[in-house]
């Protein structure tokens, strides 16, 4: 059975009737697909709920989530658990998922800064409205740590905040162990997303109706939507395009003062060229696509992050003052992700072809 929130209904696709959102009823948001654009966060006020599946593990998990609001902020606590199935048997996680206790406050009305704030490991990005968190940046840079050169799998702290070639998890080329939702554990647990969610939203912008929904809030209080957007010269539903692209048109990667340079066949570096294994093979290129330089444009007057299928992802910067709450969790992303082993996997657990995986 599937849920469809929309404006400020609650409809279950089945023999359930609506429910009002002003109503004290916990709400199923199992498989939710989300159609609201209005960006303000106390619209979503609410308790929720949802069943799913660990499913290599063949275990069942609630997920638990309340968002309630003041004059000033909007506050979102859950377990961490998601709102889809996960694990599936693509994935190879370091530990298991096991609920967690988040809470997080969001600005109720959100303004630019004087500046752009940039990601940072301590930071987390955006919070969704399932419950699960966003944190883009690995712990892992080449040539930092104590790990063989090219096998980096963490130590890269908020000191090296500037390294060039910082691992990105979302790159192909790295085995980062995500599920299908591009999500894994950290070591306590805690499932969180790397990109994509592939959730909530409807993913197929060519035959969506509609511009994606609000599916979450970045750590500045803007919102996070979907990947579809209304094409403003054509009215047609496409989806969003980042302005970002490989440096040098994809070819050889030039040094970096301060900083080893990646070379190919040291450890799992696939080549000497800006093929995005690393976050610094790209560069902001303003009018080349559809957003700025921190993965987020304005849309009928409200600014907003948008989720793309290429690099940056989801947000590559914050336009709004961060808020405290999203602060301070720099060590649960400095761990290690260690092999997990396939159906297809070799003898080492490692897929033939393929390098092992970094964390």
């Amino acid at each position: 059975m599937r849920a469809v929130v929309s404006s400020s209904i609650l409809i279950l696709t089945g023999a359930f009737p609506a429910l009002s959102m002003s109503d004290s009823v916990k709400r199923d948001i199992t498989d939710v697909i989300l159609t609201d654009r209005i960006a303000q966060c106390d619209h979503y006020v609410g308790s929720y709920f949802s069943n799913v599946r660990d499913i290599k593990r063949a275990k069942g998990f609630s997920g638990d989530i309340t968002i309630t609001a003041d004059s000033r902020y909007c506050y979102i606590r859950s377990n961490d658990i998601p709102n889809h199935d996960f694990n599936d048997h693509s994935a190879h996680f370091a530990t298991n998922v096991s609920e967690q206790n988040l809470s997080f406050r969001i600005p109720l009305y959100p303004a630019n800064a004087h500046r752009p704030t940039a990601l940072s490991l301590g930071t987390t990005e955006a919070v969704l409205l399932n419950g699960v968190v966003v944190d883009l940046l690995a712990a892992a840079c080449y040539d930092v740590g104590r790990e063989p050169l090219g096998r980096e799998k963490m130590g890269c702290t908020h000191r090296y905040a500037d390294h060039p070639w910082r691992y990105d998890p979302m790159s192909p080329i790295n085995d980062f162990g995500t599920d299908a939702h591009n999500a894994h554990t950290q070591p306590n647990g805690k499932y969180h997303y790397h990109g994509n969610p592939l959730a909530m939203f409807y993913t197929e912008c060519s035959k969506a109706e509609s511009a994606s929904p609000v599916i979450g809030y970045a750590a500045d209080g803007f919102p996070v939507y979907g990947s579809c957007i209304r094409d403003p010269a054509t009215g047609d539903v496409r989806e969003a395009k980042s302005s970002y692209r490989l440096k040098n048109g994809g070819g050889p990667r030039q040094p970096v003062s301060g900083y080893t340079t990646p070379r190919e066949g040291v450890g799992v570096v696939a080549s000497n060229n800006y093929d995005g294994q690393f976050r610094g093979d790209y560069e902001f290129v303003a009018g080349t696509g559809d957003l700025d330089e921190c993965n987020g444009m304005t849309v009928n007057g409200q600014y907003g992050y948008y989720i793309t299928n290429a690099f940056p992802w989801v947000n590559n910067c914050f336009k709004g003052k961060v808020d405290s709450s999203f602060n301070g969790r720099e060590q649960q992303r400095m761990h290690r992700h260690q092999p997990g082993k396939r159906p297809e996997d070799g003898p080492n657990g490692h897929r033939p072809g393929h390098p092992p995986p970094l964390w």
